[in-house]
């Protein structure tokens, strides 16, 4: 009785879809007569319906193919004595999250090691770099009660350009030493088939975060309040 059953049901579904076809032929219309949508239409919408264009993406950040600098800028009284430094991130990781084809939803978390920030310039003598690090690890970042900094966004917006470019605007909590501040961070994303590259640029003001700046010629040279980062990421998806 039930495989009796189940072939009237097949054969019932295969003239309801010869009698589809037969009208999409005659009239070129995926629509019946009575203005229902055909089978041919709901095979159109499925096929729309692509899951690798829809699904949520992850990427894991790769630091060993990244660069993170941050830029601390001379001043006080007599800066011309000093030099800007160019301050390395050596360990970080992270993920993106985003949906390909619209960018958004999306999300961005980054964590970085603080005793990972070197100083990186050739203007400075090693063993002028190895006191300079020793000062971001003791009194700049104090990395032995604040070991990391953390970004993590709450807003990600962007515009589609030609071949898979974004213009992304990243808004999200920065916390550092301690200290959890709302920053915007613009960048470029571009999207491969396996991995994404973000590049930009931000700043913050390192008062905003209770961070100290070293200081020499007894004061006179010492660090800006403002400090710049760059950064050119890659990530890999997953």
């Amino acid at each position: 009785m039930r495989t009796e059953l189940r072939r009237n049901t097949s054969l019932g579904l295969l003239l309801m879809l010869l009698l589809a076809a037969s009208l999409v032929s005659a009239t070129g219309s995926t629509a019946t007569p009575s203005g229902l949508p055909t089978w041919k239409h709901w095979i159109v919408k499925i096929r729309a319906l692509d899951p690798r264009q829809v699904a949520e993406a992850r990427y894991r950040i790769d630091a060993s193919k990244s660069t993170f600098m941050v830029r601390a800028f001379s001043g006080g009284l007599l800066w011309f004595k000093g030099h800007d430094h160019f301050i390395a991130v050596r360990d970080f990781t992270g993920e993106v999250r985003l949906t390909p084809q619209s960018i958004s939803p999306a999300s961005l978390q980054l964590t970085v090691k603080s005793d990972s920030l070197v100083e990186t310039r050739d203007v400075f003598t090693e063993q002028q770099k190895q006191i300079i690090n020793k000062e971001l690890r003791e009194i700049v970042l104090k990395t032995a009660q604040h070991p990391e900094i953390n970004f993590q966004s709450t807003n990600v917006t962007g515009s589609l350009a030609s071949g898979g470019q974004f213009e992304a605007r990243i808004v999200g909590d920065l916390t550092m030493h301690g200290v959890t501040r709302r920053i915007v961070i613009p960048a470029q994303v571009s999207l491969g088939s396996a991995d994404l590259r973000a590049r930009g640029e931000f700043t913050v003001d390192r008062s905003d975060f209770k961070v100290s700046a070293t200081s020499a010629f007894h004061g006179m040279v010492r660090v800006r309040d403002k400090l710049k980062f760059t950064f050119d990421i890659l990530a890999q998806r997953y």
